[in-house]
C-alpha cells in the first residue's frame, strides 16, 4: 500500500515529532525525514510531500487526516478508468471510462480480459475493437500537440490527468440510464490530490469515486479502461510515425531521444511539439544531441 499525503507545517513538525525515535538516515538527497514503523515507511520529501509505504500505510495515514473509503466488493454497477500514454514521451494521453454490468461478464471473461500491462500489444489489438463496440465507454485522446497547449495553459502532469478522469466519468454517467454504485480509478495519485485538483473542475460526477493501486487487477472495468486506452495509443502512436515518416518508440528512453533529435533536424521543434509531450526532460537532451 502506497499512501501520498501533502501536509501542512504544524502537520509535519506533529509527524517528525511522532517518529523521532522510530527516525533512520537515508541515502534519497530529496527526503528529509525518514522512519520506519514495523513493516511501513514514512518518507517526508523537500516538497512537503509524505509517503507512507508498507502494509500499515493507511492506519498511519490516517493520524495525519487520510481518510479510508470502502471498496465494493461487487464486479458490476460500477465504472472503472485507466490511462495510458503519461509515461511515454512520443504519442497522445489516452483516458478512458468504462462500465461493466452483470451481462457482459461472460464476455469479458471469454475473450480474455486482463490489465492491458499482463496483455501484449498484438492481444491487446485483437480484442479492444470488440470491447469499444460491446461495452459502454468514454474514451478521451489528447493529441500530443493539444497536450502541450494544456500544460503551457497552467495544467502539470496530475492535474491534466484528473481533468481527463473526472470528465470522461461525467460524461459515461450521462450517457447511462441509471447512476452506478461506484468508480473505481486506477491510482495515480493521492485521494487527497485528486480531490484538490477535481475541486477546480467545472463537471463533477454524482458517484462515489474511489482510487486504487492496481486497480486493473482488481476490477474487469477497469481492466477494460487500460485495453481500450493501450490500443487507442498505439493507433495513436502509429498515426505519428507515419506522419514524420519515423518509428516512434513508446516510453521515453534514449531511443527517444535520439529520435527526437533526428525530428529537430529534419523538421524543426514545430514537428516535435506535434508528436511529443515536450515538458519531458527527453526534449532537452534531444535538443543538444541536435546540436552535434
Amino acid at each position: 500500500m502506497n499512501i501520498v499525503l501533502n501536509l501542512n507545517q504544524e502537520e509535519l513538525v506533529r509527524l517528525k515529532a511522532k517518529y523521532y525515535s522510530s527516525s533512520q538516515p537515508s541515502k534519497n538527497p530529496y527526503i528529509t525525514f525518514f522512519a520506519k514503523v514495523g513493516k511501513t515507511s514514512i518518507s517526508l520529501y523537500n516538497s512537503g510531500k509524505v509517503v507512507f509505504q508498507g502494509s500499515d500505510a493507511e492506519k498511519l495515514a490516517e493520524d495525519f487526516g487520510y481518510v479510508r473509503t470502502p471498496v465494493p466488493k461487487k464486479q458490476t454497477d460500477l465504472i472503472g478508468t485507466d490511462e495510458v500514454g503519461n509515461g511515454s514521451y512520443f504519442g497522445g494521453l489516452m483516458v478512458t471510462a468504462s462500465f461493466i454490468s452483470e451481462e457482459n461478464l461472460p464476455f469479458l471473461k471469454a475473450i480474455g480480459v486482463a490489465d492491458s500491462k499482463k496483455l501484449t500489444d498484438e492481444k491487446i489489438c485483437q480484442i479492444a475493437p470488440s470491447l469499444i463496440e460491446k461495452i459502454p465507454h468514454v474514451a478521451l485522446v489528447v493529441e500530443p500537440q493539444k497536450y502541450n497547449e494544456v500544460i503551457a495553459s497552467g495544467y502539470n502532469a496530475v492535474s491534466i490527468k484528473v481533468a481527463l478522469h473526472n470528465q470522461a466519468i461525467y460524461l459515461l454517467e450521462k450517457q447511462l440510464k441509471h447512476q452506478p454504485e461506484h468508480v473505481i480509478i486506477d491510482a495515480f495519485t493521492s485521494a487527497t490530490n485528486y480531490q484538490k485538483y477535481v475541486n477546480k473542475e467545472q463537471n463533477h460526477p454524482l458517484t462515489t469515486v474511489t482510487l486504487l493501486t492496481k486497480a486493473e487487477d482488481q476490477f474487469f472495468a477497469v481492466a477494460v479502461s487500460s485495453i481500450i486506452s493501450r490500443f487507442l495509443f498505439l493507433e495513436n502512436l502509429k498515426k505519428l510515425s507515419k506522419e514524420v515518416g519515423l518509428v516512434l518508440p513508446s516510453g521515453a528512453g534514449a531511443l527517444s531521444d535520439q529520435v527526437a533529435a533526428q525530428i529537430i533536424k529534419t523538421y524543426g521543434i514545430e514537428m516535435l511539439e506535434h508528436v511529443a509531450k515536450l515538458h519531458f526532460a527527453n526534449t532537452q537532451k534531444a535538443l543538444k544531441l541536435a546540436q552535434r
